[in-house]
């Protein structure tokens, strides 16, 4: 098992703790975890894109002119995609960009992102996070004590909203719950911070 150091919130080491090889110290799997995050991009497109071809757009009825004699090359139709006015040649249409994972693949995607990070020593454990007040203030005093550089992603084991919403105006954090934490968000993150009580759910629910 991995020995990581606990910090409070005011960046001092105040204990260890083991985490379970079954989630962080896994063989990482990059095949699934590529699937997991272009899952995750291909799920979140609209697919609402669309575009008409010469079968609905108006006009065209009859031949413009005559087929010979005129001095024009042929034309059937001002419905053509080389007329101005006329359809798209191959025009998008809507249509689902998602497709779906096994859980078990899923599970094993995202045990790899985050022995990813304990091996990369991107991983930092918080003994709690929690303010009185939603002050954004707050909560990047706390990125700054625990010395936090670039993106990061706070897991949060509950909907702590003083928490959530004094991060919401640093561009350069994003919470969590251990309920909605995925790979795609854990790969993006430069460093992964998470509270004893998130470590204890995520070992729990993905063992």
């Amino acid at each position: 098992m991995a020995n990581v150091s606990v910090y409070n919130m005011e960046g001092k080491e105040v204990g260890t703790m083991e985490l379970s090889d079954a989630i962080f110290g896994v063989e990482i799997n990059e095949h699934l975890v590529h699937m997991a995050v272009v899952q995750q991009l291909a799920n979140n497109r609209q697919g609402t894109q669309k575009a008409k071809t010469r079968s609905e757009v108006s006009g065209g009825g009859r031949k413009p002119w005559r087929q010979k004699g005129t001095g024009h090359a042929r034309q059937g139709s001002t419905r053509s995609p080389q007329w101005t006015g006329g359809g798209v040649v191959f025009a998008p249409v809507p249509r689902d960009y998602s497709f779906k994972m096994n859980r078990k693949e899923k599970r094993t995607a995202l045990k790899s992102v985050l022995t990813d990070k304990v091996a990369n020593n991107s991983l930092i454990v918080l003994d709690k996070l929690s303010f009185d007040e939603i002050k954004t203030k707050n909560f990047v005093k706390v990125l700054d004590n625990l010395k936090i550089e670039g993106k990061a992603l706070v897991v949060l084991n509950e909907n702590d909203q003083n928490v959530v919403m004094s991060a919401k105006n640093v561009p350069t954090a994003k919470t969590a719950l251990t309920s909605t934490i995925n790979v795609y968000d854990i790969l993006n993150a430069k460093t992964l911070v998470l509270t004893q009580d998130a470590v204890k759910t995520i070992e729990e629910v993905y063992a």
